[in-house]
């Protein structure tokens, strides 16, 4: 921030903030300033109302209490055009575009119409390949959508911004699906834009990145403004002390006690489902007392293996063993019988239902089965029960168990979820992209309930995009590209460039496991 930009005054001012859902206060009379050219990270625990508030600005919610302004003028509340027309633009966590449109039809939806003797798709596509060329965001403007890799989605919504000419961007967990090349990518493109006098709003959970791409931090805890500081004047403990209140305790990492298999895969092969690659010729071992760490760019296979566990995708060829026996016509039914229990990839589509309180969300596998099925019937006593052990030991942040988990935040969702798996003691436990979109304690808390898990004796498939995590929580580390599975690399055996390398398919290329 210069001495010229102060003097402008600030671009946006939320002024005494509030924003309560029933009994719950989202947002607590928050003030926040941001000032044109400056970077501000938004920082907060799950929940903390971080989100919220950008819905506040942005005109999906209307506040209870106090007063946005962006560029001197007071913003109408509850109006996300009136946000647009006065240079606000939103990146949102999960992607809010549409599969079946190209990425220009994405771009100029909703700023013409589509289909019309006025439409100028050619001055459209003019302005979207000239920004995409300006600030370093390659894509294929006539790409159909559903095509694209998560970080060329990434792209597309920043684009999307910048083609109403935002002037403030918010950005709402915008590393929280892309490899760390893909984030060191998008933080450049974001530099040239600052550059040029755009102000953004950063929300996230990765404290290496906000101390890369921020100047200024501003904490929420509990709806609260706790602390803000510049970013030359802190460093990420303090910080993850000043969004929980007290030290932050890294996980107790001991040596694995590797038991028998309990899953085995030998040549397994699954077919590609549209954009989804299937795997060739994997052989794969899950160990009772072992955590196996898998890494790989995401749409590579990862998601194929993950169905394959879960009973929702059968072999196509070669051979599968749980607990040293072949099933007939593998199933979800069969996967949980065998005490496979699963975090997902996509708590929103895959992990829960939204309009299902939580206490249907914490049964939904297993409401068939004793203490919640009583002769035919569902025990709603012994569900509520349930889903309030859950909503305690995890530290679940909610109104009650019987509130709509679609109002929850997500990282709360994924506390559910966890809760949901570990409760039931399972054998094998499937944890895909687990942290994604937590906050540092959550992200501790978690961990440290997978290393218990595997202290107890499961076997755990850890899947995540994040290296650093798969370094450190991993007894042994495969590598996915292109549907083909790395030999495993012991604990201490890899760093993060080896992994990018087999990541990149090197490995591969010298013929190590291809298939």
């Amino acid at each position: 921030m210069t001495a010229d930009s102060t003097a402008q005054g600030p671009v946006l001012r939320l002024d005494g903030i509030t924003k309560r859902f029933g009994a719950l206060v989202a947002n607590d009379a928050v003030s926040v300033s941001l000032w044109p050219g400056e970077v501000i990270a938004l920082l907060g625990e799950n929940g903390a109302g971080k989100t919220t508030l950008m819905n506040i600005l942005f005109g999906h919610y209307t506040a209870d209490g106090g007063s946005v302004e962006v560029f001197g003028q007071t913003l109408p509340q509850g109006n996300p055009r009136a946000a647009l027309a006065a240079g606000v633009g939103m990146v949102h966590q999960h992607f809010t575009l549409a599969d079946n449109l190209s990425v220009l039809e994405n771009v100029v939806l909703g700023t013409q119409p589509l289909w019309g003797a006025r439409l100028d798709m050619a001055g459209a596509r003019a302005k979207l390949v000239g920004l995409a060329q300006e600030f370093g965001l390659a894509v294929n403007p006539d790409a159909r959508l559903g095509s694209l890799s998560v970080g060329e989605r990434q792209r597309v919504e920043i684009l999307k911004a910048l083609y109403r000419d935002a002037r403030i961007l918010i950005l709402d967990e915008p590393t929280a699906v892309l490899t760390p090349q893909q984030a060191d990518a998008l933080f450049a493109a974001l530099r040239k834009m600052v550059a040029q006098g755009l102000s953004i709003i950063f929300i996230s959970h990765k404290l290496h990145e906000v101390m890369a791409i921020a100047s200024r931090v501003v904490v929420l805890r509990h709806g609260k403004l706790v602390g803000e500081v510049a970013v030359k004047d802190t460093d990420p403990r303090a910080l993850a002390e000043m969004m929980v209140g007290s030290a932050i305790t890294p996980p107790e990492l001991r040596a694995a006690k590797p038991g028998p298999a309990l899953l085995e895969l030998r040549g397994v092969m699954t077919p590609d489902r549209g954009t989804v690659r299937g795997l060739r010729g994997v052989d794969l071992a899950l160990r009772a007392g072992t955590i196996t760490g898998l890494a790989g760019v995401s749409g590579n296979g990862q998601a194929a293996l993950a169905d394959l566990i879960a009973g929702l995708e059968r072999p196509s060829g070669g051979e599968m063993q749980v607990a040293g026996v072949a099933p007939a016509n593998w199933s979800v039914a069969q996967a949980l019988g065998a005490g496979i229990a699963r975090i997902p990839e996509d708590r929103h589509k895959t992990g829960t239902i939204a309009d299902f309180t939580l206490t249907e969300n914490a049964i939904l596998e297993r409401y068939n089965k004793a203490p919640f099925a009583r002769r035919g019937w569902l025990d709603w006593r012994a569900a509520r029960d349930f889903a309030q052990s859950v909503i305690r030991a995890y530290d679940v942040r909610c109104p009650g168990p019987d509130t709509r988990i679609r109002l929850l935040s997500g990282g709360n969702m994924q506390k559910l979820i966890l809760g949901r798996v570990m409760e039931v003691g399972p054998q094998i436990i499937l944890a895909n992209q687990a942290v994604r979109g937590l906050d540092i304690g959550a992200i501790t808390f978690v961990q440290n309930q997978l290393l218990a898990a595997r202290d107890r004796g499961a076997a755990v498939l850890l899947i995540s995009e994040d290296l650093d995590e798969i370094l450190t929580l991993s007894d042994q580390i495969h590598v996915m590209s292109e549907g083909r599975l790395s030999p495993a690399f012991a604990r201490g055996t890899m760093n993060a460039a080896d992994l990018g390398r087999w990541m990149a398919g090197e490995g591969f290329e010298r013929g190590s496991h291809a298939a």
